[in-house]
């Protein structure tokens, strides 16, 4: 005898088949604006190249090029204690287990429950009172949203590209670190070569002030040479004191940079500046491809377009399959047996209606935060060819203006010279010496201000390239 043709097993598979024939209709945002184009060429490079070796590269550990191995040392402490950098590991990290945890929820999701009860029931219509009775069962449960329309694939595009944004910052923050601590260390040289300076001058001050002092007591001058001497040697010693106190701030600053104690951290006096690392032949597209901060805001852009499928994904309905299966008996001994097996199989699909328009606010809000997103990004690669351009013009109007100090500086000196030995023979006053001494003072400061000024731009400028930079030959050959 023929069995009937009954159609429910099909339409009890429709959703599953519903799911593999729409399993490529994902939702997805357009996809994200490129960046403004870069110009051919920096603007301030041209002017550069008069005064400075260009080809060359930059390695990672760009410091290096300032030749000073103390600073090398203090860069090797800073990546092991800076408790900034350690605290954007750790987002790094929260960053990567919000990925996996995205990355998750598109498998099934399984469970296995086992339990016992032992219950029993009134009588009922007069009957007798049933005794108690134990049931055991043992199940295991299966359940699995279809990723329809990308929610979840989308989601998982959020989460990577916010990992990798979370990845860039860290790159970004070592970076800024690292040219703060080279910024600190080239203003404590500084204020060491102006200790220098300082300790010449209040020596040659006091000799100045001697000779007054000899040449007020054997009547040739008067008091107020010897006044003036004093105040000019004074003067000094405040600037003196005062430099010291700067020095001291920027070495406590090191320290906490460093993630050390202040009062267990010292640096020995020196006197010398760093070198004036080569500048590179620069590339400004090469720049947009290095730099981690523009990184981190193209890999934020890419989640914020991400976020719009996501949003968009709550549009359609949401298919969700699940399973079970298990034994239920009277007792643990007999459970596991075919006549004790259970089983259910379903899906379920849903489909919204009504929600007073969230969803609608929430696809405009993630499309509002995909245009933020674009202008900030398109703003970071602005303010990172700014920087790469200022920095450019700063260290070549200081080179032609350090030239101008040296000269100045070598006048003031000579004329120091001349008016003290005037003074000597008794043909100017005081005043005259007070001035020329003030003058060489101005000058030799003036040199010292603007050669870490200069060092200053070049590690800025090298932080602006993104620490690393590769020498023409080696783009060539990419």
């Amino acid at each position: 005898m023929k069995t009937a043709f009954s159609p429910r097993p099909l339409w009890r598979l429709t959703p599953l088949t519903l799911s593999l024939l729409l399993g490529a209709c994902a939702v997805s945002a357009p996809p994200p604006p490129a960046e403004p184009a870069p110009p051919a060429a920096f603007k301030g490079d041209t002017t550069w190249k008069r005064v400075a070796a260009t080809d060359v590269a930059v390695p990672e550990a760009w410091w290096t090029l300032f030749k000073d191995p103390v600073l090398d040392g203090l860069q090797q402490q800073l990546v092991v204690g800076n408790q900034n950098l350690a605290a954007e590991l750790a987002q790094v990290q929260s960053a990567r287990a919000v990925l996996r945890a995205s990355s998750s929820a598109i498998w099934p999701l399984l469970s296995v429950s086992g339990g016992s009860t032992r219950s029993a029931s009134p009588a009922s219509n007069g009957g007798t009172r049933s005794g108690p009775s134990t049931s055991d069962s043992l199940t295991a449960n299966a359940s699995w949203e279809i990723d329809l329309w990308g929610r979840l694939s989308n989601g998982i595009k959020v989460a990577g590209a916010s990992y990798q944004a979370s990845e860039a910052d860290l790159a970004a923050l070592r970076l800024s670190a690292q040219a703060t601590l080279t910024q600190s260390y080239l203003a404590l040289r500084a204020a060491d070569a102006q200790l220098a300076l300082l300790h010449r001058t209040v020596a040659a001050n006091q000799r100045t002030l001697d000779l007054t002092q000899a040449r007020f007591d054997s009547g040739v001058v008067a008091q107020t040479d010897v006044l003036q001497a004093r105040t000019q040697l004074r003067s000094v010693q405040a600037q003196l004191s005062e430099t010291q106190v700067q020095r001291a701030q920027l070495e406590h600053a090191i320290a906490v940079q460093l993630g050390q104690l202040p009062s267990q951290f010292a640096l020995a006096p020196q006197a010398q500046l760093p070198e004036l690392p080569p500048v590179p032949e620069l590339v400004p597209s090469l720049l947009l491809a290095q730099r981690p901060d523009i990184a981190a805001s193209r890999a934020r852009q890419v989640a914020a377009y991400a976020q719009i499928g996501v949003a968009d994904a709550a549009f359609f309905p949401s298919l969700d399959l699940s399973a079970s299966a298990g034994y239920r008996a009277g007792g643990w001994s007999k459970l596991v047996s075919a006549p004790n097996l259970l089983w259910s199989l379903g899906a379920s699909l849903t489909a919204p209606i009504f929600d007073g328009g969230q969803r609608r606010l929430a696809s405009d809000q993630a499309r509002a935060s995909a245009e933020a997103a674009t202008a900030n990004y398109r703003q970071t690669v602005l303010t990172a060819l700014q920087e790469v351009e200022d920095n450019l013009v700063a260290l070549s109007q200081y080179g032609a203006e350090l030239a101008l100090q040296h000269d100045g500086l070598q006048a003031a000196q000579r004329n120091l010279e001349l008016v003290l030995a005037q003074y000597q023979a008794g043909t100017v006053s005081y005043l005259n010496v007070s001035s020329a001494q003030t003058s060489a003072l101005s000058a030799e400061a003036n040199v010292l201000s603007l050669r870490n000024r200069q060092l200053a731009a070049a590690n800025l400028l090298l932080k602006s390239l993104g620490g690393r930079w590769a020498a023409p030959d080696a783009l060539a050959s990419r």
